[in-house]
């Protein structure tokens, strides 16, 4: 183990946090770092543009006061701003837009830093190569990578999902996965924008930066189904899904609505849904049948299960479920890493990453496709080679402001 890394285990050292993506999620990931760790320190923070820079310095200070170490030297802005931070600090945390949590990702393990990733680790195949070499490298040189699948540090859930693998409701045949919610914010274009920052602004609703719905929100579903059945992969999916007529051109290329069925060989099945769209029902859960009962997840809610006619018959305690998992996670973490015993957790993203890749590509083109067949493709979303803000962004609005999307039946990815 290298002396910096030696220090960190002895549990007395400060470690240097440093931030990539300054917005909500990325200011909320600080947050619960600094608040797990009282030896933690902001470091250094990077943003493509400055106001979110701004914006997350002030929301920190107040309630970490001397803690926020971040002078105007390693404020970093624009694309390359990363390198500054992974130079500048120990713990790396990835929370910008998802196109290049890979390549920030797998720099920063090159450098012996330890680092918290953001989900979805890619929008796309290419990416999550790049997560399984991160992976692989992470265990050569001791470096932890803490995947930012929240509902596996939920400690209710963790019971259930013990309880589960033991039996308790028998085998497990079909598991119904819902996230129902409304759009993320449009950022309003503005006269002096180029068509690249307007997009980099609104990055959730561009499928070259985002990945769309299913990687971005129905991650989590996906991957609690993935966890309870011991991180089994699905044979292969197929789905549905498009963009309903109330979605302007104002929400970029994304589909507003998808649904995909994951099925095994054995004929077990993920039914997956998730829709963004304002003034519709919500709900964000998952079913898990059994062949003698059911478990019920809503959220972060105290997950329960249920025998076939509905009664209850155990439920997760009220208090440890209370517990926040984006604060659970990060208190893990820094913790493995005072222990000289890092988590290493970058392939369960990556598979999870690619279980919901799989599922929008299904989407997009209709298809029903294997596992393999996804994973094979290599597809990757375009443009390829270095991205600056002064290329021309992969898609444009046509004259009547509205951009492509991808068409079911049509559109050929693969």
């Amino acid at each position: 183990m290298d002396p910096a890394r030696m220090a960190h285990a002895a549990g007395s050292s400060t470690l240097k946090l440093g931030l990539i993506g300054c917005g909500g999620r990325g200011t909320g990931a600080a947050g619960d770092a600094l608040g797990s760790d009282a030896g933690a320190e902001l470091w250094a923070v990077a943003d493509v543009f400055p106001e979110p820079i701004e914006a997350c310095i002030n929301s920190l200070a107040p309630k970490f006061q001397d803690r926020i170490q971040v002078p105007r030297e390693r404020r970093f802005t624009g694309l390359n701003g990363y390198r500054g931070v992974i130079e500048n600090c120990d713990v790396v945390l990835i929370a910008c837009a998802s196109r290049f949590h890979p390549d920030y990702a797998l720099a920063a393990v090159q450098a012996r830093k330890h680092v918290f990733v953001e989900k979805p680790a890619a929008v796309d195949v290419a990416g999550i190569e790049k997560i399984l070499e991160a992976d692989e490298q992470s265990k050569e040189n001791g470096t932890g990578v803490l995947a930012g699948v929240t509902y596996r540090y939920h400690l209710g859930r963790r019971e259930a999902v013990r309880r589960i693998q033991s039996g308790e409701i028998g085998d497990i045949v079909a598991i119904q996965s819902d996230f129902l919610r409304a759009p993320y914010r449009v950022v309003e274009r503005r006269p002096e924008w180029s068509e690249m920052e307007y997009q980099f602004r609104n990055w959730y609703h561009f499928t070259w930066l985002s990945g769309d719905d299913i990687p971005q929100s129905l991650i989590h579903n996906v991957d609690s189904a993935l966890w309870a059945l011991g991180d089994a992969m699905p044979d292969h999916a197929y789905g549905m899904g498009g963009r309903s007529t109330h979605f302007q051109g104002s929400m970029g290329t994304s589909f507003d609505h998808h649904h995909v069925t994951y099925e095994y060989a054995d004929g077990r099945c993920i039914y997956a849904s998730c829709r963004t769209a304002a003034g519709c029902f919500g709900s964000n859960k998952d079913v898990f049948h059994g062949t003698k009962g059911r478990c019920h997840f809503a959220g972060f809610q105290a997950p329960y299960f249920t025998d076939l006619k509905g009664n209850v018959t155990w439920r997760a305690d009220e208090a440890s479920s209370k517990r926040s998992p984006y604060e659970q996670e990060h208190l893990e973490f820094l913790q493995s890493i005072r222990a000289g015993r890092p988590l290493q957790r970058a392939k369960i993203l990556a598979h999870s990453t690619l279980a919901t890749v799989l599922g929008q590509l299904a989407v997009y083109t209709g298809r029903k496709i294997t596992w393999k067949e996804a994973l094979d493709s290599r597809f990757a979303f375009p443009p390829r080679g270095e991205i600056t803000m002064g290329i021309e962004p992969p898609v444009q609005p046509g004259a009547d402001g509205i951009y492509p999307v991808a068409v079911p039946g049509k559109t050929q990815l693969l």
